[in-house]
Protein backbone atom coordinates (compact mmCIF):
# COMPACT_ATOMS: atom_id res chain seq x y z
CA UNK A 1 0.00 0.00 0.00
CA UNK A 2 2.75 2.18 1.06
CA UNK A 3 4.92 1.64 -2.24
CA UNK A 4 1.67 2.58 -4.14
CA UNK A 5 1.32 5.90 -2.20
CA UNK A 6 4.90 6.33 -3.08
CA UNK A 7 3.88 6.01 -6.91
CA UNK A 8 0.88 8.05 -7.02
CA UNK A 9 2.97 10.79 -4.88
CA UNK A 10 5.82 10.56 -7.14
CA UNK A 11 4.27 10.19 -10.62
CA UNK A 12 1.36 12.33 -9.92
CA UNK A 13 0.82 13.63 -13.23
CA UNK A 14 1.19 9.75 -15.17
CA UNK A 15 -1.61 8.81 -12.65
CA UNK A 16 -4.01 11.44 -13.42
CA UNK A 17 -3.30 11.18 -17.09
CA UNK A 18 -4.36 7.48 -16.86
CA UNK A 19 -7.24 7.82 -15.28
CA UNK A 20 -8.81 10.39 -17.28
CA UNK A 21 -7.76 8.18 -20.60
CA UNK A 22 -9.35 5.54 -18.77
CA UNK A 23 -12.74 7.31 -17.78
CA UNK A 24 -12.77 8.72 -21.38
CA UNK A 25 -13.00 5.50 -22.69
CA UNK A 26 -15.90 4.05 -20.58
CA UNK A 27 -17.72 6.71 -23.03
CA UNK A 28 -16.11 6.00 -26.14
CA UNK A 29 -15.52 2.06 -26.37
CA UNK A 30 -11.96 1.43 -27.61
CA UNK A 31 -11.88 0.52 -31.22
CA UNK A 32 -8.97 1.09 -34.20
CA UNK A 33 -9.60 5.05 -34.07
CA UNK A 34 -7.26 4.93 -31.19
CA UNK A 35 -4.47 4.41 -33.27
CA UNK A 36 -4.78 7.34 -34.77
CA UNK A 37 -4.69 9.62 -31.37
CA UNK A 38 -0.85 8.87 -30.84
CA UNK A 39 1.81 11.68 -31.91
CA UNK A 40 4.42 8.81 -32.75
CA UNK A 41 6.60 11.30 -34.62
CA UNK A 42 6.61 12.94 -30.97
CA UNK A 43 7.29 10.27 -28.79
CA UNK A 44 10.04 8.79 -31.32
CA UNK A 45 11.59 12.41 -30.91
CA UNK A 46 11.57 12.12 -27.33
CA UNK A 47 12.81 9.13 -26.89
CA UNK A 48 15.93 10.07 -29.35
CA UNK A 49 16.65 12.90 -27.42
CA UNK A 50 16.19 11.42 -23.98
CA UNK A 51 18.64 8.68 -24.58
CA UNK A 52 21.32 10.56 -26.55
CA UNK A 53 21.12 13.22 -23.66
CA UNK A 54 21.52 10.49 -21.04
CA UNK A 55 24.70 9.01 -22.87
CA UNK A 56 26.19 12.61 -22.79
CA UNK A 57 25.39 13.32 -19.18
CA UNK A 58 26.80 9.91 -18.77
CA UNK A 59 30.32 11.15 -20.25
CA UNK A 60 30.17 14.44 -18.46
CA UNK A 61 30.58 16.75 -21.73
CA UNK A 62 28.07 18.88 -20.63
CA UNK A 63 29.64 19.52 -16.61
CA UNK A 64 33.30 19.71 -18.51
CA UNK A 65 32.37 22.57 -20.31
CA UNK A 66 30.30 24.12 -18.22
CA UNK A 67 33.64 23.31 -15.90
CA UNK A 68 35.82 24.98 -18.27
CA UNK A 69 34.23 28.56 -18.41
CA UNK A 70 33.40 28.82 -14.65
CA UNK A 71 36.93 28.38 -13.85
CA UNK A 72 38.02 31.28 -15.66
CA UNK A 73 36.21 33.87 -13.61
CA UNK A 74 37.31 35.75 -11.35
CA UNK A 75 34.27 36.88 -9.18
CA UNK A 76 31.40 35.43 -7.72
CA UNK A 77 28.64 37.77 -9.77
CA UNK A 78 30.17 36.27 -13.05
CA UNK A 79 30.19 32.28 -12.20
CA UNK A 80 26.58 32.85 -11.37
CA UNK A 81 26.21 34.58 -14.14
CA UNK A 82 27.70 31.96 -16.14
CA UNK A 83 25.41 29.18 -14.54
CA UNK A 84 22.38 31.10 -15.79
CA UNK A 85 23.37 31.49 -19.27
CA UNK A 86 24.98 27.74 -19.48
CA UNK A 87 21.06 27.09 -18.68
CA UNK A 88 19.75 29.20 -20.57
CA UNK A 89 21.33 28.59 -23.92
CA UNK A 90 22.19 24.86 -22.98
CA UNK A 91 18.27 24.31 -22.47
CA UNK A 92 17.74 24.98 -26.19
CA UNK A 93 19.47 21.61 -27.24
CA UNK A 94 19.81 19.77 -24.36
CA UNK A 95 16.07 20.45 -22.71
CA UNK A 96 15.50 22.18 -19.73
CA UNK A 97 15.15 19.26 -17.41
CA UNK A 98 18.91 17.96 -18.70
CA UNK A 99 20.38 21.60 -18.03
CA UNK A 100 19.19 21.66 -14.66
CA UNK A 101 20.30 18.26 -13.92
CA UNK A 102 23.49 18.73 -15.21
CA UNK A 103 23.74 22.23 -13.85
CA UNK A 104 22.37 22.78 -10.34
CA UNK A 105 24.66 19.97 -8.54
CA UNK A 106 27.53 21.50 -9.94
CA UNK A 107 26.24 25.25 -8.80
CA UNK A 108 25.82 23.61 -5.65
CA UNK A 109 29.33 21.95 -5.30
CA UNK A 110 30.84 25.29 -6.80
CA UNK A 111 29.21 27.81 -4.19
CA UNK A 112 29.59 25.45 -1.23
CA UNK A 113 33.54 25.34 -2.34
CA UNK A 114 33.67 29.48 -2.31
CA UNK A 115 32.10 29.32 1.18
CA UNK A 116 29.03 31.64 -0.71
CA UNK A 117 26.02 28.77 0.31
CA UNK A 118 24.16 32.21 1.09
CA UNK A 119 23.66 32.23 -2.78
CA UNK A 120 22.45 28.88 -2.54
CA UNK A 121 18.30 29.42 -3.29
CA UNK A 122 18.41 33.14 -5.79
CA UNK A 123 21.01 31.36 -7.64
CA UNK A 124 19.38 28.00 -7.97
CA UNK A 125 15.75 30.05 -8.83
CA UNK A 126 17.18 32.39 -11.67
CA UNK A 127 19.01 29.05 -12.93
CA UNK A 128 15.93 27.27 -13.02
CA UNK A 129 13.92 30.34 -14.43
CA UNK A 130 16.84 30.49 -17.42
CA UNK A 131 16.17 26.82 -18.01
CA UNK A 132 12.38 27.46 -18.38
CA UNK A 133 12.89 30.79 -20.59
CA UNK A 134 15.99 29.11 -22.98
CA UNK A 135 14.17 25.94 -23.81
CA UNK A 136 11.35 28.15 -25.21
CA UNK A 137 12.96 29.33 -28.13
CA UNK A 138 13.60 26.15 -30.06
CA UNK A 139 11.66 22.74 -30.66
CA UNK A 140 14.18 20.98 -28.75
CA UNK A 141 13.91 22.96 -25.43
CA UNK A 142 10.87 20.97 -24.20
CA UNK A 143 8.61 18.28 -24.51
CA UNK A 144 5.82 20.89 -25.33
CA UNK A 145 7.73 22.63 -28.21
CA UNK A 146 8.57 19.70 -29.35
CA UNK A 147 4.76 18.13 -29.55
CA UNK A 148 3.27 21.38 -30.54
CA UNK A 149 6.25 21.97 -33.50
CA UNK A 150 5.13 18.76 -34.82
CA UNK A 151 1.30 19.64 -34.86
CA UNK A 152 1.96 22.93 -36.44
CA UNK A 153 3.71 21.85 -39.54
CA UNK A 154 5.61 24.86 -39.42
CA UNK A 155 9.63 24.61 -40.24
CA UNK A 156 12.28 25.07 -37.53
CA UNK A 157 12.97 28.86 -38.43
CA UNK A 158 9.11 29.84 -38.53
CA UNK A 159 9.69 28.60 -34.89
CA UNK A 160 12.53 30.30 -34.07
CA UNK A 161 11.37 33.30 -35.50
CA UNK A 162 8.43 32.85 -33.16
CA UNK A 163 9.47 33.03 -30.10
CA UNK A 164 12.85 34.80 -30.55
CA UNK A 165 11.34 38.36 -29.41
CA UNK A 166 10.39 36.40 -26.23
CA UNK A 167 13.96 35.17 -25.58
CA UNK A 168 15.94 38.24 -26.02
CA UNK A 169 13.60 39.80 -23.16
CA UNK A 170 14.17 36.97 -20.94
CA UNK A 171 17.80 37.06 -21.66
CA UNK A 172 17.85 40.73 -20.71
CA UNK A 173 16.01 40.25 -17.72
CA UNK A 174 18.11 37.21 -16.43
CA UNK A 175 21.63 39.21 -17.21
CA UNK A 176 19.54 42.61 -15.39
CA UNK A 177 18.72 40.86 -12.36
CA UNK A 178 21.94 38.88 -11.83
CA UNK A 179 23.92 42.60 -11.77
CA UNK A 180 21.44 44.01 -9.60
CA UNK A 181 20.95 41.11 -6.94
CA UNK A 182 24.28 39.41 -6.94
CA UNK A 183 27.25 41.57 -5.44
CA UNK A 184 30.69 41.55 -7.16
CA UNK A 185 33.02 40.07 -4.88
CA UNK A 186 36.37 37.47 -5.13
CA UNK A 187 36.07 34.17 -6.33
CA UNK A 188 37.79 31.95 -4.03
CA UNK A 189 38.27 27.93 -3.95
CA UNK A 190 38.02 24.96 -6.09
CA UNK A 191 39.37 23.38 -9.13
CA UNK A 192 38.39 22.86 -13.00
CA UNK A 193 36.44 19.48 -13.45
CA UNK A 194 38.74 17.15 -15.46
CA UNK A 195 37.72 14.18 -17.22
CA UNK A 196 40.07 11.99 -18.51
CA UNK A 197 38.12 9.08 -21.31
CA UNK A 198 38.52 5.96 -22.45
CA UNK A 199 38.38 4.85 -25.74
CA UNK A 200 35.59 3.12 -25.45
CA UNK A 201 34.28 6.53 -23.67
CA UNK A 202 35.84 8.91 -26.95
CA UNK A 203 33.70 6.42 -29.38
CA UNK A 204 30.53 6.56 -27.12
CA UNK A 205 30.96 10.59 -26.88
CA UNK A 206 31.28 10.57 -30.69
CA UNK A 207 28.18 7.83 -31.34
CA UNK A 208 25.91 10.30 -28.90
CA UNK A 209 27.02 13.07 -30.63
CA UNK A 210 26.34 11.77 -33.94
CA UNK A 211 22.60 10.35 -32.49
CA UNK A 212 22.01 14.03 -31.83
CA UNK A 213 22.76 14.94 -35.45
CA UNK A 214 19.95 11.91 -36.19
CA UNK A 215 17.65 13.40 -33.88
CA UNK A 216 18.02 17.17 -35.37
CA UNK A 217 17.51 15.59 -38.58
CA UNK A 218 14.26 14.06 -37.60
CA UNK A 219 13.03 17.55 -36.07
CA UNK A 220 13.71 19.29 -39.55
CA UNK A 221 12.13 16.54 -41.12
CA UNK A 222 14.52 15.90 -43.27
CA UNK A 223 14.62 12.24 -42.05
CA UNK A 224 11.74 10.60 -41.13
CA UNK A 225 10.97 9.58 -37.53
CA UNK A 226 10.91 5.65 -37.33
CA UNK A 227 14.26 5.75 -39.25
CA UNK A 228 15.88 8.42 -36.58
CA UNK A 229 14.59 5.96 -33.91
CA UNK A 230 16.35 3.16 -35.74
CA UNK A 231 19.57 4.92 -35.54
CA UNK A 232 19.77 6.09 -32.56
CA UNK A 233 17.91 3.07 -30.41
CA UNK A 234 20.06 -0.05 -32.47
CA UNK A 235 23.75 1.68 -31.61
CA UNK A 236 22.29 2.29 -28.07
CA UNK A 237 21.65 -1.55 -27.68
CA UNK A 238 24.49 -2.42 -28.78
CA UNK A 239 27.24 -0.47 -27.19
CA UNK A 240 25.92 0.89 -24.32
CA UNK A 241 22.89 -0.51 -23.43
CA UNK A 242 22.74 0.28 -19.81
CA UNK A 243 21.33 4.02 -20.91
CA UNK A 244 18.49 1.86 -22.13
CA UNK A 245 17.42 2.33 -18.32
CA UNK A 246 17.52 5.96 -18.23
CA UNK A 247 14.58 7.78 -19.86
CA UNK A 248 11.88 9.03 -18.15
CA UNK A 249 9.38 6.84 -20.07
CA UNK A 250 6.55 7.78 -17.73
CA UNK A 251 6.38 11.11 -19.72
CA UNK A 252 6.26 9.22 -22.66
CA UNK A 253 3.49 7.15 -20.85
CA UNK A 254 1.55 10.68 -20.24
CA UNK A 255 1.66 11.91 -23.81
CA UNK A 256 0.33 8.30 -24.84
CA UNK A 257 -2.59 8.52 -21.92
CA UNK A 258 -3.40 12.60 -22.88
CA UNK A 259 -3.33 11.50 -26.50
CA UNK A 260 -6.22 9.04 -25.76
CA UNK A 261 -7.95 11.36 -23.39
CA UNK A 262 -8.09 14.33 -26.06
CA UNK A 263 -8.94 11.99 -28.80
CA UNK A 264 -12.08 10.99 -27.26
CA UNK A 265 -13.18 14.01 -25.97
CA UNK A 266 -13.51 15.23 -29.44
CA UNK A 267 -15.33 12.06 -30.04
CA UNK A 268 -18.00 13.81 -28.08
CA UNK A 269 -20.05 16.55 -29.23
CA UNK A 270 -21.09 18.33 -26.31
CA UNK A 271 -17.94 18.13 -24.44
CA UNK A 272 -15.92 19.03 -27.50
CA UNK A 273 -17.80 22.10 -28.12
CA UNK A 274 -17.69 23.60 -24.77
CA UNK A 275 -14.17 23.01 -24.67
CA UNK A 276 -13.36 25.08 -27.74
CA UNK A 277 -15.98 27.69 -26.99
CA UNK A 278 -13.30 28.12 -23.78
CA UNK A 279 -10.05 28.00 -25.54
CA UNK A 280 -10.66 29.59 -29.21
CA UNK A 281 -9.76 33.14 -28.88
CA UNK A 282 -8.07 33.09 -25.74
CA UNK A 283 -5.13 30.40 -26.02
CA UNK A 284 -2.25 32.58 -24.31
CA UNK A 285 -4.32 33.47 -21.53
CA UNK A 286 -6.25 29.90 -20.50
CA UNK A 287 -2.71 28.17 -21.67
CA UNK A 288 -0.94 30.11 -18.77
CA UNK A 289 -3.34 29.56 -16.62
CA UNK A 290 -3.97 26.54 -16.97
CA UNK A 291 0.03 25.53 -16.74
CA UNK A 292 0.14 26.57 -13.46
CA UNK A 293 -2.11 23.59 -11.90
CA UNK A 294 -1.48 21.01 -14.37
CA UNK A 295 2.09 22.52 -15.14
CA UNK A 296 2.75 23.38 -19.60
CA UNK A 297 2.74 19.70 -20.98
CA UNK A 298 -0.66 18.32 -19.92
CA UNK A 299 -1.87 21.69 -21.04
CA UNK A 300 -0.29 21.96 -24.43
CA UNK A 301 -1.95 18.48 -25.07
CA UNK A 302 -4.99 18.89 -23.75
CA UNK A 303 -5.53 22.64 -25.64
CA UNK A 304 -4.34 21.82 -28.63
CA UNK A 305 -7.07 19.30 -29.52
CA UNK A 306 -9.27 22.51 -29.10
CA UNK A 307 -7.95 24.88 -31.40
CA UNK A 308 -5.97 25.74 -34.69
CA UNK A 309 -4.01 28.54 -32.93
CA UNK A 310 -1.19 26.21 -32.25
CA UNK A 311 1.35 29.21 -32.50
CA UNK A 312 -0.45 31.07 -29.45
CA UNK A 313 -0.34 27.67 -27.96
CA UNK A 314 3.25 27.67 -27.87
CA UNK A 315 3.75 31.09 -26.64
CA UNK A 316 1.26 30.38 -23.74
CA UNK A 317 2.80 27.14 -22.85
CA UNK A 318 6.12 28.22 -22.57
CA UNK A 319 5.18 31.84 -20.79
CA UNK A 320 3.31 29.37 -18.52
CA UNK A 321 5.98 27.54 -17.25
CA UNK A 322 6.66 30.60 -14.95
CA UNK A 323 4.61 30.46 -11.82
CA UNK A 324 4.13 27.90 -9.78
CA UNK A 325 6.51 25.72 -8.87
CA UNK A 326 4.31 22.50 -11.04
CA UNK A 327 3.75 24.64 -14.32
CA UNK A 328 7.33 23.77 -15.09
CA UNK A 329 7.83 20.12 -14.26
CA UNK A 330 11.55 20.93 -14.49
CA UNK A 331 11.30 23.71 -11.89
CA UNK A 332 10.93 20.82 -9.69
CA UNK A 333 14.30 19.01 -10.26
CA UNK A 334 15.80 21.99 -9.07
CA UNK A 335 13.85 22.02 -5.80
CA UNK A 336 14.26 18.65 -5.30
CA UNK A 337 18.10 19.09 -5.46
CA UNK A 338 18.04 22.27 -3.26
CA UNK A 339 16.29 19.95 -0.64
CA UNK A 340 19.39 17.86 -0.64
CA UNK A 341 21.64 20.55 0.66
CA UNK A 342 22.71 21.12 4.42
CA UNK A 343 20.11 23.10 6.17
CA UNK A 344 18.01 23.18 3.46
CA UNK A 345 15.10 26.23 4.11
CA UNK A 346 12.38 24.79 1.62
CA UNK A 347 10.02 27.74 2.80
CA UNK A 348 12.12 30.58 1.91
CA UNK A 349 13.26 28.90 -1.35
CA UNK A 350 9.39 28.57 -2.43
CA UNK A 351 9.06 31.90 -1.13
CA UNK A 352 12.00 33.33 -3.51
CA UNK A 353 11.21 30.99 -6.19
CA UNK A 354 7.56 32.40 -6.25
CA UNK A 355 8.37 36.16 -6.53
CA UNK A 356 11.04 35.81 -8.71
CA UNK A 357 8.68 33.35 -10.93
CA UNK A 358 5.88 36.36 -11.00
CA UNK A 359 8.23 39.13 -12.03
CA UNK A 360 9.24 36.80 -14.40
CA UNK A 361 5.88 35.91 -15.62
CA UNK A 362 4.18 39.92 -15.59
CA UNK A 363 7.50 40.67 -17.88
CA UNK A 364 6.74 38.26 -20.57
CA UNK A 365 3.09 38.97 -20.51
CA UNK A 366 3.66 42.56 -20.91
CA UNK A 367 6.08 41.66 -23.80
CA UNK A 368 3.20 39.67 -25.12
CA UNK A 369 0.76 42.58 -24.80
CA UNK A 370 3.12 45.16 -26.70
CA UNK A 371 3.85 42.99 -29.51
CA UNK A 372 0.02 42.76 -29.67
CA UNK A 373 -0.35 45.83 -30.22
CA UNK A 374 2.78 46.51 -32.22
CA UNK A 375 1.89 44.05 -35.00
CA UNK A 376 1.76 44.98 -38.39
CA UNK A 377 -1.74 43.40 -38.07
Amino acid sequence: MVTVLNFIKKEIVLVVSLVLAAVSALYVQPDTAYISYIDFRTLSILLSLMLTMAGLQKLSLFRQIGSFMVYRSHSIRSVILIFILLNFFFSMVITNDVALITFVPFTIVTLNLAGRKDLFIITIVLETIAANLGSMLTPLGNPQNLYLYSLSGMNFFTFLALMLPYSIVALLLLMAGCFFIIRKSPLTGGEPFRKKRTKKEKRLLVMYLLTFLVALLVVLRILPYYAGLLLVVLPVLFFDRSILKKPDYSLLFTFVFLFIFIGNIKRIPQIHQLLSQLIRGHEVGISVLLSQFISNVPCAILCSGFTDKISDLIIGTNLGGLGTLIASMASLISFKQYGFTEKANRGKYLLVFSAANLIFLAVMLLTHCLMGIYSPS
